[in-house]
């Protein structure tokens, strides 16, 4: 007989398979991530058929099989059918999670992966319709919380160059800072801007004396060859990734607080940025595209006028 086993999970991805089972992939707290079958879950009266769907949370009891899991019972704690009703809060919605598919261990509780994913499915459920615009902000602030918890947040308090603290200028319209994906985080302009010409000018240096060298050598005797190896360590000069404005770079940092920034997303362009900044981001250290991320795009470039 096979073992069984209790657990609660939300459902995050499911696949049909044979003519009437699904195949759903579930966060669970206690186990992390697992693959169970939903057997019948796509025939018109099943009583699996509501519970596998996306976004449900389940007490479940399972049964452990040779290649895949079976699910046995269920019993629906919580559901998100606000998510299914707006299409950007859908979108929205399936970005998060495949940020935690591509995060979450099997094997191993997740329970903290799990809270979180369900607050911020839950604030998004909870926008007005009349906020779209506020869905980016409310995303931005899920994958902010999702990479913390990964361990891989961007810096942006403090210049990756010098580690010293970076507070935007609200009041000057052209201050900038810079993004660099590669370095983790925000560098400062001026910092960056002086190491390069630095930089420049070692490398400059360093091909003239090699020239002059060449030059003033004579050819027939030729000084016996010198084994000596001097090491120069220099700091790595960053790609600039983006370059933020004083709002920009205010929103990325409190994005690490427990609630949204209140800035009227209506009247500024900011939060469409930012998570373009985040995507960009986290693809990097994801190592693989966010499918979902076109969703996005494409519901906001069909709302545009609601967004700007």
């Amino acid at each position: 007989m096979s073992r069984t086993y209790k657990a609660t999970g939300i459902n995050l991805k499911a696949q049909a398979l044979g003519e009437s089972d699904k195949i759903v992939t579930i966060l669970t707290r206690e186990f992390g991530l697992i693959r169970a079958v939903a057997p019948g879950a796509r025939k018109h009266n099943s009583s699996l058929g509501g519970r596998s769907g996306m976004f449900v949370v389940n007490e479940l009891l399972i049964a452990k099989g040779r290649s895949l899991d079976k699910i046995t019972q269920a019993q629906t704690l919580k559901a998100y059918p606000g998510l299914a009703k707006d299409l950007g809060k859908l979108a929205a919605s399936q970005y998060l999670a495949e940020i935690v598919l591509c995060q979450a261990l099997s094997e191993q509780p997740q329970e903290e992966l799990y809270e979180i994913l369900n607050e911020h499915l839950s604030r998004l459920e909870a926008l007005p319709k009349t906020e779209i615009s506020s869905i980016l902000a409310y995303l931005a602030h899920g994958i902010f919380h999702l990479l913390a918890l990964a361990g891989l947040t961007p810096q942006v308090q403090v210049c990756c160059l010098t580690q010293r603290p970076l507070i935007p200028d609200l009041t000057d319209p052209t201050w900038q800072v810079g993004f660099s994906i590669p370095a983790g985080g925000t560098v400062c302009l001026e910092n960056w801007e002086r190491s390069r010409t630095e930089e420049e000018d070692t490398q400059r240096n360093r091909n003239s004396s090699f020239s002059q060298s060449l030059n003033h050598s004579i050819i027939p005797s030729l000084p016996k060859p010198s084994y000596q190896t001097v090491v120069v360590h220099r700091q790595e000069i960053p790609v600039i990734s983006f370059r933020l404005n004083a709002t920009q770079l205010a929103m990325l940092q409190h994005l690490s607080q427990p609630e949204i920034m209140q800035i009227d997303a209506a009247k500024d362009y900011g939060w469409l940025s930012v998570e373009q900044i985040l995507r960009q981001y986290t693809q990097y250290h994801l190592g693989r595209p966010i499918r979902s991320a076109t969703l996005i795009d494409s519901y906001f470039a069909a709302n545009h006028d609601a967004t700007v």
